[in-house]
């Protein structure tokens, strides 16, 4: 999917359906054109829709995280100084997941490379994973097994 251009909503619904179909000379003509009607009728939304580099947007994220997390150390001190137990908790919970989205994004920063203009891609739903896909969560694993059982049975 490192070719994949995410401006064109055709590539994303083909590809999102496990394969891309290629376009005739004429369909590709005719999506060209529809592209640029929709580019000449509302050009914010096209240029809404090109997307940042990945790069850019984890850093805005990590940055953004960072801001949190200082937030967070506020609240808790705020917190300790006028004792409000609830107060310092809700600065420690704020704390932990402005760190953990900050660890995220500084992952993904040194994971994506230079050229990477795309924005992230949309995250996949489970319908459409496969029924031997091992990445699944425990809960389809076991929902998995289960139906191997009992189709063995019959």
């Amino acid at each position: 999917m490192v070719g994949l251009d995410w401006t064109r909503p055709i590539e994303i619904a083909l590809t999102m359906e496990g394969s891309t179909v290629p376009l005739s000379e004429e369909e590709q003509r005719q999506f060209e054109q529809l592209e640029r009607a929709l580019a000449a009728e509302d050009p914010k939304f096209v240029s809404a829709m090109r997307g940042t580099n990945v790069r850019l947007y984890y850093k805005r994220r990590a940055v953004l995280a960072g801001v949190g997390f200082v937030l967070g150390i506020v609240v808790l001190m705020t917190g300790a100084i006028i004792p409000n137990t609830i107060i310092g908790v809700i600065g420690f919970v704020m704390m932990v997941a402005c760190l953990y989205v900050a660890a995220l994004s500084m992952k993904r920063i040194s994971n994506a490379s230079d050229g990477d203009d795309l924005p992230p891609p949309p995250p996949q739903s489970k319908r459409h994973r496969t029924r031997h896909d091992s990445s699944g969560s425990f809960m389809e694993r076991m929902e998995d097994r289960w139906r191997r059982r009992r189709d063995e049975d019959l």
